[in-house]
């Protein structure tokens, strides 16, 4: 394992080095089934005061929320408490009102219909639903610009009122769905869903570092968000998730540690099980890291703020769809990654897989922006890559 920690290791030195195009700083690691089998922290929290990037520092971890708000979906329909193929409506009413935009009018009015059929939770879970990201699409861009739609950044109930970009079930398409999700969670629970996931994920997991709110202790090790300007320089940002949000947001709202996050990879290498106790049941999990699109597949996300996102995607050529709720990889990848595999990012460039055929998981954390940046996706492939070279990986499961 000498040799899996120094080859690693380079890699984070590798990005963070002063000079060439880096990374501020980055906090990486490894899992096995067991236990952490690598970490690694190389440069600074912040180009501001040059404080040291350390294995404990909090991030503002962005969409790799998403897996953590579908696990508390599950726990939901494994209680017998939710039907994933019935009207979201019946949960929150709200999904009953929202049309589907067909453009825009002479006047540059949006022009709005009812959809053909409901929302369902399975659609928002699988990304189906007709939700999209303003940063990804042109249609939800203008309704910012030239209509005051709020971005979800605000964490305001408005920010997820925006129509479809389809009718629901025809498509992937990424975006708001399980922000949605996570209200659909709140109803059944009647609990916010920090609450919801502090009970039933970080509780049994051990997770005392993730939450929506800061702590005292976690705003201290918080690593600062910076901009990639077009020359590649960096600008620290004074950037901090609303810290009394009016909703917490179930796609993106969280702040973590690498560490943290680690131990909710392990869980789904271990088909739901938890040092504290089951957080899901391994049919369950076996169920849910299976694809769940029908003759769908995932495909480019396409830069429509730059600030925000350059164009992304995982293994440009190769087959990708979506479970519940993480991509999967259809094809074995190039950075040594099986066919089978579970991944997602977070638009601050963190990225992690999950290979339950090897038993190994591995999160990397940065804190730039935009999303896609070429030197930490970059570091990250190779991060992933070197994995694989120098790790003893387990038998399939």
């Amino acid at each position: 394992m000498s040799d899996l920690n120094a080859a690693l290791g380079k890699v984070l030195d590798s990005v963070t080095e002063e000079g060439a195009p880096r990374v501020p700083g980055v906090v990486a690691m490894v899992t096995d089934r067991d236990r952490t089998v690598f970490e690694g922290a190389a440069g600074v929290r912040s180009l501001a005061d040059g404080e040291p990037m350390t294995a404990d520092t909090v991030f503002a971890i962005f969409s790799t929320t998403k897996a953590i708000t579908g696990t508390t979906v599950l726990q939901c329909v494994e209680e017998g408490l939710l039907d994933l193929d019935a009207p979201a409506r019946e949960y929150v009413p709200e999904l009953g009102d929202i049309q589907v935009i067909e453009g825009f009018d002479a006047h540059g009015d949006p022009m709005l219909r009812a959809p053909k059929r409901d929302v369902t939770t399975r659609m928002l879970l699988l990304h189906t639903a007709g939700f999209g990201y303003d940063f990804f699409d042109e249609t939800y861009n203008r309704l910012g610009v030239e209509h005051d739609q709020p971005g979800v950044i605000t964490a305001t109930r408005a920010s997820l009122t925006t129509p479809l970009l389809f009718d629901p079930g025809e498509k992937w398409q990424y975006g708001t769905n399980i922000d949605w999700a996570g209200q659909v969670v709140e109803a059944i629970r009647g609990k916010r869903l920090g609450e919801v996931m502090a009970e039933r994920v970080f509780a049994p997991l051990g997770m005392h570092d993730t939450s929506f709110t800061l702590t005292g202790s976690m705003a201290a090790r918080r690593a600062t968000i910076h901009q990639r300007e077009e020359d590649g320089r960096l600008t620290p940002l004074d950037l901090v998730l609303p810290q009394t949000p009016e909703i917490d947001m179930g796609g993106h709202g969280l702040y973590s540690t690498v560490g943290d996050y680690l131990k909710f990879l392990r869980m789904w290498l271990n088909d739901g099980d938890a040092p504290g106790g089951r957080v899901l049941r391994a049919d369950t999990v076996q169920a849910a890291v299976c694809n769940g699109l029908e003759g769908q597949e995932v495909g480019m996300l396409p830069a429509v703020i730059p600030a925000l996102t350059n164009n992304a995607e995982f293994f440009p050529g190769q087959r990708k769809s979506w479970a519940y709720t993480f991509m999967v990889n259809e094809e074995d990848a190039p950075t040594g990654r099986p066919r089978g595999s579970l991944g997602w990012a977070g638009l601050a460039n963190s990225y992690y897989w999950i290979d339950r055929r090897n038993g190994i998981a591995g999160y990397w954390a940065t804190q730039v922006l935009p999303f896609a940046d070429p030197v930490s996706f970059g570091g990250y492939l190779d991060f992933e890559t070197t994995t694989y070279r120098h790790a003893t990986v387990g038998s399939p499961v």
